[in-house]
């Protein structure tokens, strides 16, 4: 059995982050010994790698749930776990070419630049009027 500490290191995740995951139930509610410390099996151990990994690849918490509950399902179909990494590397795919527009525009930004004072600086004048962009960023995030 592993305390939380020891959980945390081997999964390299923080203790706050393990205590939030059993909050939103997608770490179960640890064994605890008579002094009230959490416990951990090997089947937690790797519920939580899964968890860490699936987030360092950009998977939401829903979307990690979702995987949770068909891989605690082992009978149904792995289409609908296909489905969850198909919408997953739809969201990366917006996100590239979203970051991509990004580049051009500042590249763009940059390579108009030319002034040697802060006054006519080409950047600053495109960073107070989004009208000089050329594309719509308008809530871009990413």
């Amino acid at each position: 059995m592993l305390s939380i500490g020891t959980l945390a290191r081997r999964t390299r995740t923080k203790v706050q982050t393990i205590r939030y995951y059993e909050q939103i139930g997608l770490m179960p509610e640890p064994g605890r010994t008579a002094g009230g410390q959490r416990r951990y099996a090997d089947a937690e151990l790797g519920r939580l790698a899964f968890i860490r990994h699936a987030r360092e690849l950009g998977f939401s918490l829903g979307a990690i749930r979702e995987l949770l509950q068909l891989s605690d399902t082992p009978e149904r179909s792995c289409a609908e776990v296909d489905a969850v990494a198909q919408r997953q590397l739809r969201e990366v795919e917006a996100r590239i070419d979203r970051l991509q527009a990004l580049r051009v525009e500042l590249q763009r930004m940059i390579s108009e630049c030319s002034a040697d004072r802060v006054a006519h600086c080409r950047i600053l004048e495109v960073l107070r009027d989004h009208d000089e962009c050329l594309a719509d960023h308008d809530g871009l995030r990413v």
